[in-house]
């Protein structure tokens, strides 16, 4: 494994959490949004939904043949993770909660199935799972810190090592 190929891996770690601590506080600061200006069919607003990212390896850029020999020779080709994509979680997925306020603004004024006339929506954001999610992803931001430095400390003990 080359010096600046863990660098460049621990370094995707590094941004793919962020990123991820990133939606954690996002869907933190829209805990209470109800109104996002998209509207039903039927007119009534549509709340704030929980979003969330997909994480995949990244695809070697070189020809499987070439990813063969270099890993044969004891070469490393893991290229980190990337970011596939952000997901919004649906109702289906993850229900939005409903609170009777037929006073507000964003009260549902025309009924819909499993949507009552006089109820506002809420958003499908768990302040527990966003908590559990922001420590999983501080801790893993941390390994990647570790292993950075992990690196970093080989590459100056092997220059230290040359010096002789």
């Amino acid at each position: 494994m080359s010096l600046f190929g863990a660098i460049n891996i621990s370094a995707s770690g590094l941004t793919a959490q962020r990123l991820r601590m990133d939606l954690v506080a996002n869907n933190i600061a829209n805990i209470n949004t109800t109104r996002t200006g998209e509207q039903t069919p039927a007119g009534n607003p549509i709340p704030y939904s929980r979003q969330v990212a997909t994480f995949v390896p990244r695809p070697p850029e070189t020809p499987f043949a070439s990813v063969l020999g270099k890993t044969l020779e004891g070469q490393n080709v893991g290229d980190g993770v990337q970011v596939a994509r952000i997901d919004q979680i649906s109702n289906a997925q993850d229900p939005f909660r409903l609170e009777y306020d037929p006073n507000s603004p964003d009260a549902v004024k025309v009924a819909e199935p499993g949507l009552p006339v006089g109820y506002v929506r809420q958003p499908n954001v768990n302040i527990v799972t966003e908590m559990v999610d922001m420590i999983s992803a501080s801790r893993a931001y941390e390994a990647n810190v570790t292993a950075l430095n992990a690196s970093k400390s080989m590459a100056t003990k092997a220059l230290e090592i040359g010096k002789g």
